[in-house]
């Protein structure tokens, strides 16, 4: 869990910069940026979630 924390807060900053620096400079490549790391956050975090319900279904049976 301490894996995920660490990189759910690295993928917050990460989206925050790209999303900041869209802001500044209204180059739409820093919110595709932004979209990649959100979609792999969460891609990161759901299978992470399968692999420690897959682990409870294997200490049941």
């Amino acid at each position: 869990m301490l894996l995920l924390r660490i990189v759910g807060i690295l993928a917050a900053i990460a989206i925050g910069a790209g999303i900041v620096a869209f802001l500044f400079t209204r180059d739409r490549k820093y919110l595709g940026f932004s979209w990649r790391v959100a979609k792999y956050a969460l891609i990161f975090a759901l299978v992470l979630f399968a692999l420690l319900a897959f682990e409870r279904l294997i200490v049941i049976l």
